[in-house]
């Protein structure tokens, strides 16, 4: 590895950092002068051009050959939202829950993240399965519309709305001809990057004789989950708290519906599945979704202490890859303790979420 590989990495995620960003704001104030609710707007435009870098990763990752680090940046971006993004925003300034949040796209993502387990437990994500996926994701854009347009509270409103004027910034006032422009060179961006970020990673896990696994799971997975963590973070800041939820929610189903689908759909073999991956990446990850569930019901928000736990826990995670990959016996008595603190975390987790169920379902009958 040399120094070159190094800075080309950086270039990469760079130029996906700056293709999600304008690629988001051309489409949006395209989308509005259009005459689509902001609402709209922010549940589909957003949330995918948040997770576009994930996507053109993945299928640059799933063309090439390089299976891995496709598979790998999608679990590690998944367990990189929920832990890191979810537990900054709630270091931050506590984070509340949207009722319908919790009560549908939480356990929709539950769902999915089990099926796609579930799918993977043969060794691979056939092609077929793949299609099968990315028609799951526009099923979920299309019930997403049909309930845009309904009647929504004003606070939500009110929060969509602001999200939309944030990704927008001036470019409003722009010419068509200028966003249209934006979303070009946005996409272009996205497309260079991603390629320069998936080779260079290869030949940095290559010359460091780390597998492509662990570096999609750790710092591709890092790169293209930025332009989330600083949609959520800001979001927390200021105040937009169901903005920062949703977003980090809502890019992780489409990373496992749009992104995972259309890798496996367009790669010869689909995308074969690492042993190392089912038997430990993959449960962290979906340990990690289930947690959600008694957090959020916990008096419906994510408090500040606990978004705290859940950034330790993804630094353990990720200590824990770095020593396997040194083939220390450090690994094995790491894995016992975790194996011992884990399950005791996500008991008290459960209890708490319990208790405040059963206190919610007391006062709705009051």
């Amino acid at each position: 590895m040399d120094l070159l590989t190094l800075a080309w990495l950086i270039v990469g995620v760079i130029l996906l950092v700056f293709g999600a960003e304008w690629l988001v704001k051309g489409a949006s104030s395209i989308a509005t002068k259009l005459g689509v609710a902001p609402i709209v707007v922010g549940l589909t435009v957003v949330a995918f051009g948040t997770s576009a870098p994930e996507l053109a990763v993945s299928v640059s990752g799933a063309i090439s050959g390089n299976a891995d680090v496709a598979l790998g940046n999608v679990v590690g971006s998944n367990t990189f939202n929920v832990l890191m993004i979810l537990g900054l925003s709630a270091a931050v300034s506590g984070l509340s829950i949207n009722q319908r949040l919790l009560r549908f796209d939480i356990p929709v993502l539950v769902l999915i993240t089990v099926v796609v387990y579930l799918l993977a437990l043969n060794g691979s994500v056939g092609r077929l399965e793949g299609v099968g996926l990315f028609v799951g994701v526009i099923v979920y854009i299309g019930w997403l519309l049909r309930g845009a347009t309904k009647t929504e509270s004003s606070q939500v409103q009110t929060e969509y709305q602001s999200a939309v004027d944030e990704v927008e910034g001036r470019t409003f006032s722009m010419s068509l001809t200028f966003q249209i422009g934006l979303v070009i060179v946005g996409l272009s961006l996205l497309v260079v990057g991603s390629q320069l970020l998936v080779n260079s990673a290869t030949e940095i896990a290559s010359a460091l004789g780390v597998s492509d696994l662990v570096i999609g799971l750790t710092v591709v997975a890092a790169g293209t989950s930025l332009p989330e963590l600083a949609t959520s973070v800001m979001a927390a800041v200021r105040g937009q708290r169901d903005i920062a939820v949703g977003n980090a929610v809502g890019s992780n189903i489409f990373n496992l519906l749009s992104v995972l689908g259309a890798s496996a759909a367009i790669s010869s073999n689909g995308i074969s599945v690492n042993d190392e991956v089912i038997r430990l990446d993959y449960p962290v990850m979906l340990a990690a979704t289930v947690l959600l569930l008694p957090i959020c019901w916990n008096g419906f928000m994510v408090k500040r202490w606990e978004g705290a736990v859940l950034v330790a826990f993804y630094v353990a995670y990720v200590a824990y890859l770095v020593m396997e990959a040194g083939d220390s016996s450090a690994p094995e008595l790491y894995r016992t303790a975790m194996l011992i603190i884990v399950p005791l975390v996500m008991v008290v987790y459960g209890a708490a979420g319990f208790q405040g169920w059963r206190k919610h379902r007391a006062a709705q009958r009051a």
